[in-house]
């Protein structure tokens, strides 16, 4: 029997964009839903740059999750594009999923997207995130602001928490429902369509951002130079099997360098370790990582080194 005739005839499948604020946790739940780690997380805001596709195959649906850098003012090029990705995704899904914090009030951001996607004519479904971090009787009153702030566009509002699960099968459901009908789009055992080569990028940048928190926030990318499989028969020093990676990561201005390797390198050995252990969970193999550090003084601001790096809007 094929593939297509063991899927149900109301199978449903499509694109949901996650839309929202920096920081509200669209990485978070991406990961919640998959149930496995696809997107990169940290405290530091803006951290997603790619519209990453991550892939949830239910018994009787599909959701493709386009997690969408988060829709601020832009400072620089870099801004620019990951504002400009953002807002393109809108009108390439099926469904929009906004993000607003439980644990926050309705601000001038939020209303920007707001308006931003009432103007649009795709179906939109609002998750209230971070309901773990307010009160019962404190959460009905923060629902209650932001149902004002949609209550002309009849948008259904869901509990949930990205960090717990919590409404995270609710919304699933509420997701499935609101796809239309249609096969699958990828493989069912597929969680992203990222090539490896970001995949593991993403996963350097990720332990940058979280060891240098504020001090190296949004002026570091990473590119991966080389990425090889290498036999025990190859290698001199191996017994097994293993990936060798070779990485630069780039930051603007050398004091940035000096705080990325740290005192006697200590802060490059640190992320280079834990990058690995989480490169060797993706690949599900042993993985030799080399890094670099390279000062390009405004990366950010020159297109064709934004285009080589990948964050180019098409």
């Amino acid at each position: 029997m094929s593939l297509i005739e063991q899927i149900p005839k109301d199978f449903r499948s499509g694109f949901v964009a996650l839309i929202g604020r920096p920081n509200v946790g669209k990485s978070t739940l991406v990961n919640q839903l998959v149930g496995e780690k696809v997107a990169i997380t940290s405290p530091v805001a803006q951290t997603t740059r790619n519209r990453l596709r991550a892939i949830l195959t239910t018994s009787s649906a599909q959701l493709v999750m386009v997690d969408t850098p988060g829709i601020h003012k832009p400072h620089h090029l870099l801004g620019e594009r990951l504002v400009q990705s953002a807002r393109l995704a809108i009108g390439e899904v099926d469904i929009v999923l906004l993000l607003l914090e439980a644990c926050c009030p309705p601000g001038r951001g939020d209303s920007f997207i707001i308006n931003l996607l009432v103007k649009q004519k795709v179906p939109v479904l609002v998750a209230l995130n971070k309901a773990d971090l307010v009160q019962d009787e404190d959460y009905l009153g923060r629902e209650e602001a932001y149902r004002l702030l949609v209550k002309d566009s009849g948008w259904p509002i869901y509990r949930c928490s990205a960090s717990t699960g919590e409404g995270c099968d609710v919304l699933i459901k509420a997701l499935e429902h609101s796809l239309p009908v249609g096969p699958k789009l990828y493989p069912s055992d597929m969680v992203s369509d990222q090539p490896e080569k970001v995949l593991l990028a993403e996963l350097i940048r990720e332990q940058v951002l979280l060891q240098t928190r504020e001090e190296i926030p949004h002026s570091v990318a990473v590119k991966i130079d080389r990425l090889e499989e290498i036999s025990a028969k190859q290698s001199k020093k191996k017994s097994k099997n293993y990936t060798a990676i070779l990485a630069t990561v780039l930051v603007e201005r050398k004091s940035q360098k000096g705080i990325v390797i740290g005192k006697g390198g200590m802060m490059l050995k640190s992320i280079g370790q834990r990058a690995r252990l989480q490169m060797q969970a993706l690949i599900d193999g042993p993985v030799y990582l080399e890094l670099f550090v390279k000062v390009v003084p405004d990366w950010r601001g020159k297109p064709a080194l934004l285009a080589e790096l990948g964050y180019e809007v098409h």
